[in-house]
């Protein structure tokens, strides 16, 4: 990929795939304290798009004060390096401090209202459900700015508020908004016509006001079209992970998974399959209490290993992993992200909450001990004392840029397997739907040891008699593999023998001589001949 930075108004699609290429989660970096190490870092990686830099989720301090630590945040940023896109989140939640800021008269003019002397009101924007489900709760004096509810953008208030945080975060600065879980609070919202016009109104606004007349959008979600056009730039979304159980430590792998929309993009150009984001996601931390230790010893290995990220959210998961362990991930993910889409960028973790995972480190200042409430990717030091330091290994794998992606990746459409109505020229014979390469491997790619009927590694019909996946196997060993078809042990087909053969016991076998190598497969079936390709 040739990366450019350039754009004023729309954004080619070489463009947004260079800026998503370089992506971190920074959450809540506009309320740092160690800024000037984070730009030392950013600027040292060459990251050109800040994820998740402010938003709220509780409404804890008074707008003004918000919004004004979001411009500084971006005025500092913008001033080593102009052509990053800092994004901001409008999320799936208002609390009752909204009954305390006033409405702009700007927000009832562009809804066409006369101007009001008034504040939101709360109870005109949350979501209204006969069970009551859509409602967080109100212990007896929790701060208003943590009881909230799950707004309705069917509402014009909930619409109003979206509009007057998506326009304020524009004229801080930011040139990217994260709308959090969007068909959550669209529920009321037949087919999202209302949303749809009220982002239109968000972009209108950016392409008058935003720094590079530009915002670009996304949520969680793999895609919303309404006739053909899509409503977000991109999309973003977190991964899908299944435990080793039986491998030493409490180690994971990722699921192939993700499907991006296609359709007209926002920007005028249209695509089978958008780009699309992923990202350690959080939503709590830990899910147990006390210790790891005394959790295992409670709910027993099988118990922990299936429950979320091993009792854990995804970054608190992360965190809570040894410096090597942490390593090995990011460069896992990395890989793992190019093979298993071409159009998926791997959203690097720079900054996240950790709740309930906090972590327990030496500190890099005064050699004592601390409690980091977030996630930091930086080295530690003086100015970031209690860094994770995996900045080195982010480093690296953009440096090793997309030569993976562009030789080695999977066909982009995820959940198009195999062939339907295809047959071989010479013969006529029917080619199979569905082929399957299973074995000792499995396990380290998601799935059960030698499934010769798993849909993970269902492999991909790209033409000429010829079926591929690749995968990631994220330690070094040796494996064993076979093919089948239909997932049936009957014609079984492997390395040795261009014959079929009958039952599991016949497999071949590769090595991969380091962690997170690549392997890809190939199977030509009218020649029965099976390979596997290891790459470093």
């Amino acid at each position: 990929m040739n990366l450019n930075f350039q754009f004023d108004g729309n954004m080619s699609r070489d463009v947004l795939e260079s800026y998503l290429s370089r992506a971190v989660t920074a959450s809540s970096l506009f309320e740092t304290d160690t800024l000037e190490d984070d730009l030392r870092a950013i600027k040292r990686m060459g990251v050109k798009f800040i994820g998740r830099a402010s938003g709220i989720w509780y409404m804890l301090e008074n707008d003004a004060v918000h919004f004004a630590k979001s411009k500084a945040l971006a005025d500092a940023v913008h001033a080593q390096d102009p052509e990053i896109i800092l994004q901001a989140c409008v999320f799936e939640m208002i609390t009752l401090r909204m009954n305390t800021q006033k409405i702009p008269a700007y927000v009832f003019e562009a809804f066409g209202k006369p101007v009001e002397d008034r504040c939101f009101r709360w109870e005109d924007a949350r979501m209204v459900s006969e069970n009551g489900d859509t409602n967080w709760s109100f212990p007896d004096g929790r701060d208003p700015g943590k009881c909230g509810a799950i707004p309705d953008l069917n509402r014009d208030e909930a619409r109003m508020w979206f509009y007057y945080r998506a326009t304020k975060y524009i004229d801080c600065g930011y040139e990217a908004l994260h709308m959090g879980q969007i068909h959550i609070y669209t529920a009321e919202d037949r087919g999202m016509k209302k949303t749809y016009e009220l982002f239109q109104m968000i972009r209108d606004y950016a392409a008058k006001n935003a720094r590079r007349h530009k915002v670009l959008l996304d949520a969680h979600t793999h895609g919303v079209s309404v006739n053909g056009k899509l409503m977000f730039d991109y999309h973003a979304m977190p991964f899908t992970r299944a435990p080793l159980e039986h491998y030493e430590g409490e180690r994971l792998v990722l699921v192939r998974e993700g499907f991006s929309e296609g359709g007209e993009n926002p920007n005028g150009w249209s695509g089978e399959q958008m780009p699309y984001l992923m990202e350690y996601d959080n939503w709590g931390g830990k899910m147990f209490g006390g210790t790891f230790e005394e959790a295992m010893a409670q709910r027993g290995r099988h118990q922990m290993a299936r429950w979320q990220w091993w009792g854990y959210d995804q970054i608190g998961w992360f965190a809570n992993q040894s410096e090597e362990v942490r390593n090995h991930f990011i460069e896992y993910t990395y890989r793992w992200t190019q093979i298993n889409n071409p159009h998926a960028f791997f959203e690097m973790p720079f900054r996240r909450m950790l709740s309930d995972a906090r972590v327990e480190m030496v500190r890099g200042d005064n050699g004592e001990l601390g409690v980091n409430p977030y996630y930091q990717i930086n080295n530690k030091s003086a100015d970031c004392p209690m860094g994770f330091g995996q900045e080195d290994v982010m480093a690296a794998c953009w440096e090793d840029g997309d030569r993976l992606r562009e030789g080695y990746a999977n066909p982009e459409h995820l959940i198009r397997y195999g062939c339907r109505e295809q047959y071989d020229p010479e013969t006529g014979f029917k080619l199979p739907e569905k082929v399957v390469v299973y074995g000792s491997f499995q396990p380290f790619v998601g799935c059960e040891e030698n499934d010769s009927n798993s849909e993970v590694t269902r492999m991909y019909y790209v033409g000429d008699n010829t079926y591929t996946l690749s995968v990631v196997i994220p330690f070094a060993g040796e494996y064993n593999y076979a093919v089948s078809t239909y997932g049936t042990l009957s014609a079984v087909y492997t390395a040795h023998s261009y014959r079929a053969a009958s039952g599991d016991g016949c497999k071949a076998h590769f090595t991969t001589p380091r962690d997170n190598c690549v392997v890809k497969f190939t199977f030509r079936y009218m020649d029965n001949k099976v390979t596997a390709e290891v790459v470093e």
